[in-house]
């Protein structure tokens, strides 16, 4: 399908005067872009660079952060591009990909969660297996499971998406999501019950697998010492955290299409302005700061560029 979509960017009240303020917002997101980089990369760099962070957990860690790099990476840089144009266009074409990838690592990254449930749940629930059950294969096919699999599922939503014969050419959005079946001349039912499908399958599931292996893990650390409770606390809390806060914004997400005209235009923008700045920064930060290991390294890695 050959055509051109207008971006038109929705905010607070409605359109935003770009060509006034452009700079301004080039400069803002830009530094935006580079902080999400920075914050992610260094979490990663010192998860790689020191063996004692050589462990499944870890890596899981710098797996979810290299995916919000990669999250990022989709956005911004046509965003900054679109800042400095005249007029903001993109080919139906890098509309479909740029939807395929944001699903496909938001997806992911709930896949990974489940993953890293499963991990703790071994680790507080089944200490004496975990050398076992968590081998380097095991941590491998992982991974690769949690980025092969949703991105094949999107591939196939994606296919349809780029069959659809189109009737409106532009999109009230800083980037393309699911709002693009709007653009349809006619509903496809397809695409609805794939959609679903995915949602269910990804999503819902995963979700449902990481509060059951949760709920096993408390009931665990009730049961257990205080050391096995502060283990579980700490290392626990910031996966759930990051749970609830992508979870919102999926669920945010789903019911744009159907309420768009209803929803709020100062609670649409808040979310999209998550998404897209709160949701990567969340991480390095949560991260950053809950998990004993990382935060030691960081005090070391930013210690030593103050002597030097």
């Amino acid at each position: 399908m050959e055509g051109q979509l207008n971006i038109t960017y929705v905010v607070l009240d409605g359109h935003v005067e770009l060509h006034k303020y452009k700079y301004l917002y080039f400069m803002i997101i830009f530094i935006v872009y580079l902080l999400i980089i920075c914050s992610n990369s260094t979490i990663v760099y010192l998860i790689w660079k020191h063996p004692n962070l050589h462990e499944p957990m870890y890596i899981f860690i710098a797996a979810l952060l290299l995916n919000s790099v990669l999250f990022s990476t989709n956005i911004y840089p046509k965003l900054l591009m679109d800042l400095l144009s005249e007029k903001q266009i993109i080919s139906y074409q890098g509309c479909i990909f740029q939807f395929y990838m944001l699903y496909t690592l938001a997806d992911s990254e709930f896949v990974l969660l489940a993953v890293m449930a499963y991990d703790r749940y071994v680790s507080i629930c089944k200490p004496l297996q975990y050398p076992t059950l968590m081998k380097k294969r095991t941590v491998c096919i992982f991974l690769t499971l949690a980025w092969t699999v949703p991105a094949c599922h999107h591939a196939v939503l994606a296919a349809l998406c780029a069959n659809q014969k189109l009737c409106n050419y532009t999109l009230k959005v800083i980037f393309c999501n699911n709002t693009i079946y709007k653009l349809f001349c006619v509903p496809s039912r397809e695409i609805t019950v794939y959609g679903l499908f995915v949602l269910m399958n990804l999503v819902v599931c995963s979700v449902v697998f990481i509060l059951f292996t949760y709920a096993v893990i408390l009931k665990t650390c009730y049961q257990s010492c205080g050391e096995i409770r502060r283990k579980a606390a700490q290392t626990c809390l910031p996966h759930l955290l990051v749970l609830i806060n992508l979870f919102v914004l999926v669920t945010h997400d789903v019911i744009t299409v159907r309420l768009e005209s209803d929803f709020p235009k100062t609670a649409r923008f808040i979310m999209t302005l998550q998404l897209v700045l709160y949701n990567p920064l969340f991480n390095p930060i949560l991260y950053g700061l809950k998990m004993k290991e990382i935060s030691k390294h960081l005090k070391r890695l930013f210690c030593q560029d103050k002597m030097n």
